[in-house]
């Protein structure tokens, strides 16, 4: 079973259950409307020793900042403002003192940037290394919260910022070259937060994620959700330096945006950002009415078999 169809296992399994009010499985955050035209968002995830990170290559600090980062990404690709979050953690006996001190200045350091409250969470002992869930919590107006599911024909896809860092990272730190910027990149992760409630409030962005598997796995699931393709120019993909193309396309954990926005406003969409964070938004293609994803280069279809990663 691949890692999406486990979840599409579960999200059947547990359909003939009230939902209580949540939209859930199936976006980056599930949503809670809480009345006056307000929402709260909840998302959570899981870092494993040994599959997400490799305590010899990264500090317990920044391992503390990213563990946080990564949900706030997720709360910030819905246009959400991150409030909260709970954290449980799981200690080998060689990490419980000092190491573990050094993971919450990092955790704290990032909460204290976004105001963002540690509310709760619970910690235990580990026999086999270190174990970290993170839930965050974020708000915002109804108005704002941006989907999986509402991307339309014609609209152009943007990726806000340049793609392939932290994979050209990741191939730094497993060749043991732990020391280049692009494994600093993949170390700590900056959440796009100020850009993903800016960009909530725009309506004529449509649908919205962040890039945390790659842009060739992540834009699939924008498309499947709503009921679309794409066609995307892979000399227009912004690959960062160190990274090729291909790179740019397939590694994971970059944590950019990733938008669709209305053709007929996207122009001034990109200039106002720019003006706004100093930084491009890059539009690397539309979507299509027919499924599928298809690639382009000089304009032309090109039969690339790109995926992003996938635990199985």
């Amino acid at each position: 079973m691949t890692e999406f169809g486990f979840i599409d296992s579960i999200k059947d399994l547990f359909a003939p259950l009230p939902d209580n009010g949540f939209e859930g499985i199936g976006d980056d955050c599930a949503v809670l409307p809480v009345g006056r035209g307000e929402s709260l968002v909840f998302t959570a995830d899981l870092l494993t020793e040994g599959v997400h990170f490799l305590r010899a290559a990264t500090t317990a600090r920044e391992l503390g900042r990213k563990s946080l980062a990564v949900n706030l990404s997720d709360v910030a690709a819905m246009g959400a403002r991150p409030v909260a979050t709970l954290l449980s953690i799981a200690l080998p006996a060689d990490a419980a003192d000092a190491w573990a001190a050094e993971f919450m200045l990092g955790y704290r350091e990032l909460s204290e940037e976004f105001g963002v409250t540690l509310a709760g969470g619970d910690t235990t002992r580990s026999l086999s290394g270190v174990t970290i869930n993170v839930t965050a919590i974020g708000r915002a107006a109804d108005a704002h919260l941006k989907r999986r599911s509402d991307a339309r024909p014609g609209d152009v896809i943007f990726a806000a910022g340049q793609l392939g860092a932290s994979g050209a990272g990741l191939r730094d730190i497993l060749a043991g070259r732990c020391d280049t910027p692009a494994a600093a990149v993949h170390r700590n992760p900056q959440p796009q937060v100020a850009e993903g409630i800016w960009l909530g409030s725009r309506p004529e962005v449509r649908a919205m994620m962040d890039l945390s598997d790659g842009l060739a796995s992540d834009l699939r699931h924008i498309l499947d959700r709503s009921g679309v393709g794409a066609e995307v120019a892979v000399e227009r993909i912004p690959a960062a330096p160190g990274a090729d193309v291909r790179m740019a396309a397939c590694a994971g954990e970059d944590y950019k945006l990733l938008l669709t926005a209305a053709p007929e406003a996207a122009e001034r969409l990109a200039a106002d950002f720019r003006i706004r964070f100093g930084t491009p938004l890059h539009p690397i293609g539309r979507i299509t009415p027919e499924p599928g994803l298809v690639w382009l280069r000089d304009g032309k279809p090109e039969p690339l078999d790109w995926h992003g990663f996938e635990h199985y």
